[in-house]
């Protein structure tokens, strides 16, 4: 069996097995990784022969640590990671280059479309309908959009949304809310089969999901990292956040929205930012919290949009695509019958 798992930041992690009746066998670690001294390497495939195939990726990582001589450097990779990339291959994960992805970059829609369309894109992928996709954002309208168990009157200053024209909806996912002003932000869904992040936890699903915009970003001079559990940050200040739903069908979803040029004081007007979610990201001021593309790059919206489709197409293979009518049709009932609804919006009030 082989599996393979790229450290979102760091290396690739390739391993090896085989199963004898019942545990790993065989097993042979390589990669582009640093790692010293060199005799670790043959430590840690002594650690991990012998183990049952049922052993989680929690117990491989800590038979790696303690398999680890004393003073051991891993640079670009851990024992977790090791363990990823174990139980991708024992449970057949699925690369990337795996599958024919599209790249949609299609026309405007209102936010509550946009919504609709993740829901119905990403059950067309789990149904076997539609192949994994990418999907870029593009609206006229301005919305604060809530995640799915949030408090409206907690999170949303409803007066201030109307008057600064912001409309309130709210999407599947979880996660805090984000103001998604019209031209101020780059938003992105991934449409997947649940194959293809097999093997991983939850949290690591976020980052990996996520490592090719991370390249794109850097490859425009943006020291980009993401912080754990679903942040892209950089030294400059946070650049955006990420949330997943996973759906019965064995699709997920899993959509990002970054900050190209917003106004920190109409969002801490909008937002009822507490002091607790201040104090977390370790900020005074709403304002610093969320850190434009504008200022770190100096290009339009569109330009790194554009560098974004390259680097993904670049990764993935991915060809142009497009919202089928019966998927534009499936989620405009979906908007009139789920989310323009009082009920929808007000789950939680």
């Amino acid at each position: 069996m082989h599996g393979e798992y790229k450290v979102p930041g760091g290396k690739l992690v390739v391993v090896d097995l085989d199963v004898d009746e019942g545990r790993i066998v065989n097993f042979r670690l390589a990669g582009d990784f640093f790692l010293e001294p060199d005799s670790a390497l043959e430590d840690i495939n002594r650690a991990v022969n012998g183990l049952p195939v049922e052993t989680d990726a929690t117990a491989l990582a800590s038979a790696i640590r303690r398999g680890l001589p004393e003073g051991a450097t891993l640079l670009g990779f851990s024992p977790e990671a090791v363990a990823t990339a174990i139980r991708r291959s024992l449970s057949g994960a699925a690369d990337w280059r795996d599958f024919p992805w599209e790249l949609i970059h299609s026309k405007p829609v209102s936010p509550r479309m946009h919504l609709a369309l993740d829901e119905v894109l990403t059950a067309e992928v789990g149904a076997g309908r539609r192949g994994p996709t990418l999907r870029i954002w593009e609206w006229e309208e301005s919305a604060v959009v809530l995640g799915s168990f949030q408090s409206v009157r907690n999170e949303v200053d409803l007066e201030q949304a109307r008057a600064n024209g912001f409309d309130v909806v709210r999407r599947i996912s979880g996660g805090g809310a984000m103001l998604m002003g019209k031209g101020q932000i780059i938003t992105y869904s991934l449409y997947v089969p649940a194959e293809l992040v097999k093997g991983m936890t939850f949290a690591d699903s976020y980052a990996y999901l996520d490592d090719w915009v991370l390249t794109a970003l850097r490859s425009l001079g943006i020291e980009a990292t993401y912080q754990p559990l679903n942040d892209i940050t950089s030294p400059s200040g946070k650049i955006g956040g990420a949330a997943q739903k996973r759906l019965g069908n064995g699709a997920v979803l899993h959509h990002v929205t970054m900050s190209y040029d917003m106004d920190g004081e109409l969002m801490a007007k909008v937002l009822r930012i507490g002091r607790e979610k201040l104090s977390d990201k370790g900020t005074k001021s709403a304002a610093k919290r969320v850190d434009p593309l504008r200022s770190q790059t100096g290009l339009s919206r569109a330009e790194i949009i554009e560098r974004m489709k390259a680097t993904f197409v670049s990764l993935t293979d991915a060809v142009p695509g497009d919202i089928t009518p019966e998927e534009y049709a499936e989620a405009e009932a979906l908007v009139e019958s789920k989310f323009a609804t009082d009920a929808w919006l007000n789950r939680v009030p």
